[in-house]
Order: C-alpha cells, then structure tokens, then sequence
C-alpha cells in the first residue's frame, strides 16, 4: 500500500532555520527517527507468505510502520517513509530484514520480538548510546521522533502473574511505570526530541479474529497464552487493555515531560476503541491485515497502521481520533493544517500562534 500521489505544497516544507520549540516541530524539521517496541515494531512476518508458518520469526523491519523504510512512500506507507518524502536526508528508520543488532539494516528501529514494557527502558539505554556515538546522528541539534509502541506481550503474560492487584508486573500500574521511566531515559539524554507513544489496541480483538482459524488458535497458545486461555475472560482482557490506556493517558496529561521547550511526549490514541477486527463485506474477517499467524500485522495491515497513525499525529491533542475503521483503508493521508503546521503537542494543540515562523522557499 504505497501513497505515491501524497503532496501537501507548502505545509510539509521544514521551516526557514531549525526551529527551538518541540511545539513548532513540522514534519519535515526532524532529522532523525526511532522505534522501540516488540515484535509488532520488528514487523514480525510482515512480508512472509502466508503459508509460511515459520517466516514469521523473520524480521521485515523495513515494512514495520512506525520504524521501516522499505520501497518508499510510493510503494509502501510507514511514518518515515512519509517524513522523508519530504526530507530525503532523514536517517533512522530500517531496511529489509534483521534482528535489531544489525545496524546496518535495523540501524535505529530497536523493536524485538517477546518485548514488553519492562524491556523498553533497555532499548531507550541502548537508542541514547547509538544517537551519541553515530556520527550520522547530531545529537544535539538534530531534531529526533521516537516511535513507541508497546503492550501485547504485557497482556499475553498477565494471567500468569501470581500477583493479582496492582503490584502485579504485568498490572497497568507497572505498566505506567515502565513506560515513565522509559520516556526519562530518553528526557534525560536526549535535547530536540518528540516522543510519539501509539496507544495499546484492545487484545479481544484478536479473539474475534481467532474465530474458525484452527492454525491460529495453535500458533496463539505459544504466542499469546492468555488471549488462548479461556479463564482468563474477555472482559478482563478487555479491562486491562483499558487499564494500559489509561496509564499511557495519565502519563501525558500529568505534564511531567512538558517542562522543557525542546522535548514533548503525545499520545496517539487511534487504536483505544477499536475492538472490531477488519471485515470484508460478509462480515468475514479480513485475514489480509494480518501475517500468516492471525496476530502481527502483514504489509498490508502495517500500511493501513501507519496511515491512522500519521493522521493521529497530525491531530490536536484533544481531538485526536479514538478509534480507527480498519475495514476502511481507502482513505487519504491528511497534510498538516495550514493554521498549524506542525507535529501536534499539549501544547500547541492550546494556542498555535506563538510558535509560527516561516518555511524555508525553494
């Protein structure tokens, strides 16, 4: 699923000089991308044949839609893809298929399989000592967007905790805490960044989509052993998705890492709603979002993915879409709105104005 015809004359240019403000952040200003998160960051089997059960413990990184770079945005959308449209010099994102300690593909996608909350703070540790010792990277003066999405294997995991309440490791009180001190590592080191952390997707989706797939239901017991357990209800998956949500929210809404004009966390809160699994038009599940397991996402979902997720970033904190039609994927990608044309923050989603300055004129 590529955009090749995606053009927004004016609105996607990088600004006049390197702006200060993490709140007039436009597009095209950000130099380097980041990713962080688990097997659906890896792109787990997103290119692999769907007969091809074992392909998917391949990595198509470069196809992930918050972290890859292959074929462009003519051939295949992901937020990079799109940002380097219009600034061919952006560096980061992933080619082809790795693990992620093989920089010269993963290079700073560093999603790996099995990953939950708790493992984020390692991957911030290791982002913060890539940026400083690449000398592809400016660390101080290159504006950097890091990607996070996280969650899935926090919820496969959370029946299992022998602890029930919220001192469980898997509860999404901990789950919170990860994640704040996840986004301190990257506060702490790291000047002229945006953090943009992709809301949890409700798990009982995947339930839905289980429904007469024999081989998924296989692959899922060893995935995904709570979403195959059938103690463990769906309305418990359901409230502790929710719970996730709502410590991802907190985190932002508390403010604590808008106290610095050049670092900004947002939430990107299009999966929050979506319980419903793409659908054809019988109302059968289309199994083309997904790869050959029923559970990461194919090329084609990791397009649909990154279209809702560039349309969300693009969106005023506040009236930010909650929930995402993914039976719907003809839609277009949004260009930044002329009376405000940057990445959209707590802060300048309240007043725009103060942090105007011109684009650069070709």
């Amino acid at each position: 699923m590529g955009a090749p015809t995606f053009n927004c004359p004016g609105l996607m240019s990088p600004s006049s000089s390197v702006p200060t403000s993490v709140h007039a952040l436009r597009p095209a200003d950000i130099k380097v991308v980041a990713a962080l998160g688990d097997s659906l960051t890896a792109a787990n089997g997103a290119g692999a044949p769907k007969e091809d059960a074992v392909a998917i413990l391949l990595q198509y990184r470069g196809l992930a839609f918050q972290g890859g770079g292959d074929k462009g945005l003519d051939g295949h959308v992901t937020i990079p893809n799109i940002i380097r449209k219009f600034n061919p010099s952006l560096f980061g994102f992933a080619n082809g298929i790795s693990s992620s300690d093989v920089w010269d593909k993963a290079h700073l996608n560093l999603g790996f399989p099995g990953a939950e909350s708790s493992d984020l703070l390692g991957q911030a540790r290791q982002l913060v000592q890539l940026m400083q010792t690449h000398k592809e990277v400016d660390v101080q003066n290159d504006w950097k967007l890091i990607n996070i999405f996280i969650g899935a294997n926090d919820i496969c995991a959370e029946c299992q905790d022998r602890i029930q309440n919220s001192s469980g490791p898997h509860s999404p009180t901990q789950f919170g805490l990860n994640l704040q001190k996840t986004i301190q590592i990257l506060y702490d080191h790291l000047p002229r960044t945006l953090v943009s952390l992709t809301g949890m997707f409700n798990m009982k989706m995947l339930r839905m989509v289980d429904h007469g797939q024999g081989f998924c239901q296989g692959l899922h017991v060893f995935e995904c052993p709570c979403e195959s357990d059938a103690q463990f209800t769906d309305q418990q998956i359901s409230d502790i998705c929710i719970g996730y949500m709502k410590s991802e929210q907190d985190i932002q809404d508390q403010g604590m890492f808008d106290t610095k004009d050049d670092f900004s966390l947002v939430i990107q809160p299009f999966f929050e709603d979506d319980i419903i699994p793409p659908e054809l038009a019988d109302g059968s599940v289309d199994l083309d979002f997904f790869a050959g397991d029923c559970f990461h996402f194919s090329q084609f979902g990791h397009g649909v993915v990154a279209k809702n997720l560039w349309n969300n970033i693009l969106q005023p904190v506040g009236q930010k879409a909650r929930k995402s039609n993914l039976s719907d994927y003809d839609f277009a990608l949004n260009c930044p709105d002329p009376n405000c044309p940057f990445i959209r923050t707590t802060k300048n989603s309240k007043d725009c104005s103060k942090y105007f300055q011109p684009t650069k004129l070709y």
